[in-house]
């Protein structure tokens, strides 16, 4: 299973050549993929912003997607994460802790380009 950072569905969305042969590697084994919750926002709001076909295909690539809500476990693992980050001097942003205690939680893998997942403890990740 592969959690979906928002830096992969903006990728694909922009017809990146690695995220497109990713998207099509995925869909080849069938592979399940899901998006949390506030990365999908992060994807969407550009999307919002330009308006007209790339919003229309932005939302039906999350329509595909299964979107992972953020509980309160969640959250409170992404906090702790990001103390032991902020602790080493290696601060990350609240999405990306959110999305790296999620894919923990679910047992996934984080597809994304983001360098920041690799400094979150026990995260995997995966780029392309």
């Amino acid at each position: 299973m592969y959690c979906l950072d928002s830096t992969f569905c903006i990728d694909l969305a922009n017809g990146r050549p690695g995220a497109v042969d990713k998207s099509r590697e995925l869909d080849g084994r069938g592979e399940r993929l899901a998006i949390p919750a506030p990365a999908l926002t992060e994807f969407l709001v550009g999307a919002f912003a330009r308006g007209g076909r790339q919003l229309v295909q932005a939302l039906e690539l999350a329509s595909q997607l299964e979107v992972w809500e953020i509980t309160e476990g969640i959250a409170i693992d992404a906090a702790r994460l990001g103390g032991e980050c902020a602790r080493r001097g290696t601060p990350v942003g609240a999405i990306d802790l959110l999305v790296a205690a999620a894919a923990r939680h679910h047992g996934a893998i984080v597809l994304s380009t983001d360098e920041d997942f690799s400094r979150i403890p026990g995260t995997v990740v995966e780029t392309y």
